[in-house]
């Protein structure tokens, strides 16, 4: 079974592009030279700030689904490798959490 990989690139416009692939660097050579997709040939020129290999390309591309859905915040953490800002983000912040998580 083909590996895959989830990416994020930081854009020239400080944003960040999330995507997955079976090749990072031919991907990310493709983004490089605006042919990669229609966001980040807008925002050019972008780095490479974090990847992860995956077993497949299915795994690869679920990842890139739950990252879209994430905070800059939470994005920034985990390319700095910061567990301890992940684990507050991943919290339950709601009222009844604090209540039932506090007894």
């Amino acid at each position: 079974m083909a590996r895959g990989y989830f990416y994020i690139l930081k854009c020239a416009d400080d944003s960040y592009y999330v995507g997955s692939t079976q090749s990072v660097l031919k991907r990310v050579k493709e983004h490089l030279i605006g042919k990669g997709a229609v966001y980040t040939s807008k925002r050019l020129p972008l780095a490479l700030v974090y990847f992860e290999e995956h077993h497949s390309k299915d795994s690869a591309y679920l990842r890139e689904m739950q990252l879209k859905k994430w905070s800059r915040k939470k994005k920034e953490a985990l390319i700095l490798n910061w567990t301890e800002v992940l684990e507050k983000a991943a919290e339950c912040q709601n009222k009844m959490h604090h209540k039932f998580h506090n007894q």
